[in-house]
């Protein structure tokens, strides 16, 4: 039986178009994914993340489903779980 620890995502490192890599809790990924998409026309988001009606839905979904949002052309906003202690 797996350990629960593996599916446990509680913090995340976070590459961006020209930008350090950051970690950022779920919290502050969660927080940034609602910046970023409020900035994002609707009609230019995937077609899963269109069925929300809020951006904090929207935002919930990527965090669940996804580790990457398009967000322009030659930019990118990719998110992935760590752990980061033992």
């Amino acid at each position: 039986m797996p350990n629960p620890l593996m599916y446990q995502q509680d913090d995340f490192v976070v590459l961006e178009t020209n930008q350090p890599e950051q970690f950022l809790t779920a919290t502050e990924l969660l927080t940034k994914l609602e910046k970023t998409l409020s900035q994002i026309p609707f009609e230019d988001l995937p077609m899963d993340v269109q069925k929300f009606d809020s951006v904090i839905e929207q935002a919930q979904y990527l965090l669940d489903t996804s580790c990457n949002l398009d967000v322009g052309p030659g930019e990118y906003l990719q998110w992935y779980a760590v752990r980061l202690e033992k």
